[in-house]
C-alpha cells in the first residue's frame, strides 16, 4: 500500500461522515461534518487529517494537543481514529497512529494518548494493546443541559 496523509477538506465531508457513522453508529449529517471542520479550522490545537492511497480515503485522524497543568506538559490526543471496514487490517490505523505519534513528538509532547469507547474491545482496544498502548483509567462525562438563562 502506497498511503498518504493531509488534512481534511470540505470536499471530503461524504467520505468523512460516512467514516464518523461508522466510528459512531449513528449517521453524522454533512452539516454537523461541516461544522466539525470549521471548528478544526479555528482552533489552535485540532487537526482533522485523512488518509488515502491514490487519492482513494480510507481513514481519519482527529488529533490534539493537550496540556496538563499537574505536570506542566503536554501530550498529543488521538482524538478520534477511524478506517474503513473495507480497509481494516492493511495498515493504516498503524499508519494512522504512527503519524500522530510523530506530531506528538514534533511538538514537544511527552506522549500520546487515547480513549476508546466501551463495546470495542475485540477490535480497537486489543489493536492499540499490541502497538503499546496501556489502559490507565477511565473516563468520566456529565453532561449539562443547555441553559437558556445565564443570570
Amino acid at each position: 500500500m502506497a498511503l498518504d496523509i493531509r488534512s481534511a477538506e470540505i470536499n471530503d465531508i461524504p467520505v468523512l461522515c460516512a467514516l464518523m457513522t461508522q466510528l459512531t453508529g449513528h449517521t453524522v449529517s454533512a452539516d454537523t461534518m461541516a461544522n466539525r471542520l470549521k471548528f478544526v479550522a479555528e482552533s489552535p490545537y485540532d487537526a482533522l487529517y485523512v488518509c488515502h492511497e491514490n487519492g482513494m480515503i480510507l481513514g481519519c485522524l482527529a488529533f490534539r494537543i493537550r496540556e496538563n497543568i499537574e505536570d506542566a506538559s503536554r501530550y498529543g490526543e488521538i482524538s478520534a481514529l477511524v478506517v474503513d471496514d473495507e480497509a481494516r487490517r492493511k495498515g493504516v490505523g498503524r499508519f494512522l497512529v504512527d503519524y500522530a505519534e510523530g506530531l506528538a513528538r514534533q511538538l514537544g509532547c511527552i506522549g500520546t494518548w487515547l480513549v476508546s469507547g466501551f463495546g470495542r474491545e475485540e477490535e480497537a482496544h486489543h489493536f492499540y494493546k499490541s502497538i503499546g498502548y496501556e489502559v490507565t483509567g477511565y473516563r468520566f462525562v456529565k453532561r449539562h443541559s443547555p441553559c437558556s438563562d445565564h443570570g
